[in-house]
């Protein structure tokens, strides 16, 4: 697409050079010319055209980008106010809720508003698709580390993937 782009920037350099280049050259033949149907015409509609040659390549690679293939596990998220439930639907139907640890119990080397009773375990080297909605509210579904950001609204089923490349322990 870059390549896409960059040929018809180069071409728009070249014609625009050429146009000021025989502007600068000109016997100013046409100085008393007021209006010109037909060059008002070409510089409305050549712009259009030359939008739809960028915009087209463009909805194809961003559709194409959200397409999933195959994933090696699926697993659903539903927010809820204070806490997140979870479903890994390709196996047993393992259904949890996860809530964050309250400050008082935690422990010493846990992160505050950050640490979970139940925590999410996926595969590492495996395509992953998520699936995020919510119950009440509007909550987002977030791993920074991974670079994961799913936004979660009720009555909507929102789905992404991603490939975790390294063990860890990611919070979000």
């Amino acid at each position: 697409f870059h390549d896409h782009a960059l040929l018809i920037l180069v071409m728009i350099t070249v014609l625009v050079g050429y146009l000021m280049f025989m502007l600068f050259f000109n016997s100013y033949v046409n100085r008393f010319l007021l209006h010109g149907q037909l060059i008002e015409m070409i510089w409305t509609i050549l712009p259009a055209i030359i939008l739809l040659f960028i915009a087209l390549p463009s909805l194809r690679l961003l559709y194409l980008l959200d397409e999933i293939n195959e994933p090696s596990v699926t697993l659903k998220s539903i927010g809820h106010q204070w806490y997140w439930s979870y479903e890994y639907s390709d196996f047993n139907n393992v259904e949890f809720d996860s809530y964050m640890i309250p400050t008082n119990e935690l422990s010493n080397d846990g992160f505050r508003l950050l640490d979970v009773d139940n925590r999410v375990i996926l595969p590492m080297n495996s395509q992953i698709r998520i699936l995020v909605t919510a119950a009440d509210v509007i909550h987002s579904w977030t791993v920074p580390a991974l670079g994961v950001k799913v936004d979660g609204t009720p009555g909507r089923l929102n789905q992404t993937n991603f490939f975790v490349n390294r063990p860890g322990l990611f919070f979000g």
